[in-house]
This record gives C-alpha cells, sequence and structure tokens, in this order.
C-alpha cells in the first residue's frame, strides 16, 4: 500500500511540481508510533521556501482530497529536502559528486556501520564509491541504509 500510495502521490504533484519549476526530490508515505506521515520533499535552485512548500501543499492535498485514496488519517508534510539530503536517485549522485557524505550500513564491515568521504559516485546502479581520508571504500547500494550530504559547519 505504502508504494501505491507514493506513486500516486508523485503522479498527482508532477503538474505543480512542473509548472513552479521545482524539482520532487522524494515522497514518503511512513507509519511513526500510531500516526502515518505523507512528506513530500521538494527542491529548486536557490533553495524552497515556505511559500513554495505551501503551494505544493495546498495542491496536493486538495486532489487527494478529490481522489480520496488514502484511508488511514495522515499528516501531510511538504518542505525542503535540507542540508543533510538523502541520496536516494542516480540523479542525486551525480549532482552531489565531490561532496561530503556520511554513509551508514545495515550491517556492520569489520565492526564499522558508519563511513564519512567524499561522493566518487555510484557505478553501473549499485556500487557506490567513496573516498574516505585517501582510502577508496566501496558500497553495494543494497547493504546501505542511508547516504547523506554531511553537515560541516
Amino acid at each position: 500500500m505504502s508504494k501505491h500510495v507514493v506513486a500516486l502521490v508523485e503522479e498527482m504533484a508532477m503538474p505543480v511540481i512542473k509548472s513552479e519549476g521545482y524539482e520532487l526530490v522524494d515522497v514518503e508515505y511512513v507509519k511513526e508510533g500510531k500516526d502515518w506521515f505523507l512528506r513530500i520533499y521538494i527542491d529548486k535552485p536557490g533553495g524552497v521556501n515556505i511559500d513554495d512548500c505551501q503551494k505544493v501543499s495546498v495542491y496536493v492535498g486538495e486532489k487527494l482530497d478529490e481522489a480520496d485514496i488514502i484511508k488511514d488519517n495522515y499528516y501531510l508534510e511538504v518542505s525542503s529536502p535540507g542540508l543533510d539530503r538523502k541520496l536516494k536517485k542516480e540523479k542525486d549522485f551525480e549532482t552531489f559528486e565531490g561532496r561530503d557524505v556520511e554513509l551508514s550500513l545495515y550491517k556492520p564491515i569489520d565492526g564499522e556501520k558508519h563511513f564519512e568521504g567524499e561522493l566518487v559516485g555510484l557505478f553501473e546502479g549499485d556500487l557506490i564509491k567513496i573516498n574516505s581520508n585517501g582510502n577508496m571504500l566501496e558500497f553495494n547500494r543494497k547493504d546501505v541504509a542511508v547516504i547523506r550530504l554531511a553537515v560541516k559547519f
């Protein structure tokens, strides 16, 4: 059900996303505790502001009310992907090549689950390479729980 909802919401959101020049970064439909959350992450050159998020929220909210595809009560949230943006799509790996990332694995390798380094790229769709202090590290994409941009001040 969750993947079905995500696909339908992505489709519903595209008219406003395209017309306003946004990028649809991600859509999540997740249960946290007893509550369901439908989260839409958008971006645009220079970043998004609250008006951008409200525009997408109102548009998608109206479309969801008309279609009535989600039977559970849920919270609709629209926001930017944030400074610590997750990398999910192949395009993300191209866009952020050369940037510092943090990577977490489902299972540890030699006792380690967390790695940091410069993103070298995604190869053949499933091999993530990072340069960690001069050491080239390779991870199978299916073993990676999350990879996100590192935030350094």
